[in-house]
């Protein structure tokens, strides 16, 4: 029987002075993957569509409750004020994928009626690495 995996195991880490932190309070994320696929279609092609591989792309989506004086949010606050990538790491059960990103997407939620979330969207630059060597 194979092994199942709760998220709740996997977390989202950002580089703070050289230290990779957890990012406080999240509730989720997602890793995105994509390959630009490039149509190449001819009419010898038998009537079937063909395509190439492109250039990969990834970025990173979290969300969770804002912690206050947190290293991970604050290390993306200035980042994100500063325009500075980021060194982002997700590892689980000894899968470890980090890279370089930059910070698209940074919003706070305040609601009345509930507690203050953040939502974060960081897209890669450069290569994203699986089980980099230390």
């Amino acid at each position: 029987m194979s092994k199942k995996l709760a998220g709740v195991n996997v977390l989202l880490k950002a580089a703070v002075a050289g230290d990779k932190v957890v990012i406080g309070g999240q509730s989720g994320a997602t890793l995105n993957r994509s390959t630009n696929i490039i149509e190449v279609t001819s009419k010898d092609g038998g009537n079937w569509a063909e395509s190439l591989a492109g250039v990969k792309s990834w970025s990173v989506e979290c969300e969770g409750f804002l912690v206050l004086n947190d290293a991970g949010l604050e290390a993306l606050e200035t980042a994100w004020e500063d325009g500075e990538e980021v060194e982002v790491e997700l590892e689980y059960n000894g899968t470890v994928y980090t890279g370089q990103a930059l910070i698209s997407d940074f919003p706070n939620e305040f609601p009345q009626d509930d507690a203050v979330t953040f939502s974060l969207s960081m897209t890669g630059t450069g290569a994203l690495l699986k089980n980099p060597s230390v």
